[in-house]
C-alpha cells in the first residue's frame, strides 16, 4: 500500500489513498465526510487554462505569478515563497498519479491557503517525475500556513480526491475558459 520515504517518521501513500484517509484533531483517522469543495480551495481567477511551460519549474513559476496577479500572494514575497516550493520539489517530486502534480510548501507569514490550478494544454502533458511515470496535465500549486498542519493534510487529501476523478479531469481538460473550469470544480 505505501512505502517508507527514508525520512524519519514519514510514510508515503499513493495519491489514490489520500482521499480515503484524513486525520482528526486528536490524531485519529476520520472518514472523509467533511471534505472541502474544490471551489472552496480555488477562486475563479486561481485557474490558469492554457498552461504551456517548458518544464515543471516553469509551471510552478507561472502558477506563483498567477497567485501574485490575483492578489493572493504579495509580490514582494513571491520569490521567497517560490524558493520554498522549489526546495520542497527538489527534496521529492510532487508528481502524483493519473496526470496530477501538487507542488506545495508550508510557509510562514501567510494568513490562509493560497492555491492555483494550471491546466496543461499540450496533449503530451508535462514531465513531473510522477509516481506512475505518466505526464502531468493538472498542476496545483498550494501555499499553506506552516502552523496549520491539519489544513495542510486536509487540503492535499481533498485536492487529490477531487482531481483523482477521471470525469472531472476530462471536463477540466475540455474547458473553454477559466470560468468554465472553475464551474467544473464545483462538481468535484
Amino acid at each position: 500500500m505505501g512505502q517508507r520515504s527514508g525520512r524519519r517518521g514519514l510514510f508515503l501513500l499513493p495519491a489514490s489513498s489520500l482521499g480515503k484517509l484524513r486525520h482528526g484533531c486528536s490524531g485519529g483517522i476520520v472518514p472523509p465526510s467533511n471534505t472541502m469543495l474544490l471551489q472552496e480551495i480555488f477562486r475563479p481567477d486561481d485557474v490558469l487554462l492554457g498552461l504551456e511551460p517548458g518544464d515543471k519549474w516553469e509551471a510552478i513559476r507561472s502558477l506563483m505569478e498567477r497567485l501574485v496577479e490575483a492578489g493572493r500572494v504579495p509580490e514582494e514575497r513571491s520569490e521567497e515563497l517560490l524558493e520554498a516550493v522549489f526546495e520542497r520539489e527538489r527534496s521529492m517530486s510532487t508528481g502524483m498519479e493519473r496526470g496530477l502534480a501538487i507542488p506545495h510548501a508550508a510557509v510562514e507569514g501567510i494568513d490562509g491557503l493560497a492555491a492555483a490550478l494550471g491546466i496543461v494544454t499540450d496533449d503530451d502533458g508535462l514531465e513531473f517525475s510522477s509516481i506512475d511515470g505518466a505526464p502531468t496535465r493538472l498542476v496545483i500549486l498550494l501555499l499553506i500556513p506552516r502552523e496549520q498542519k491539519l489544513l495542510h493534510i486536509r487540503t492535499l487529501a481533498d485536492v487529490a480526491r477531487g482531481l483523482g476523478d477521471e470525469a472531472v479531469v476530462s471536463k477540466l481538460l475540455a474547458s473553454e475558459n477559466s470560468a468554465d473550469a472553475w464551474q467544473v470544480l464545483g462538481g468535484a
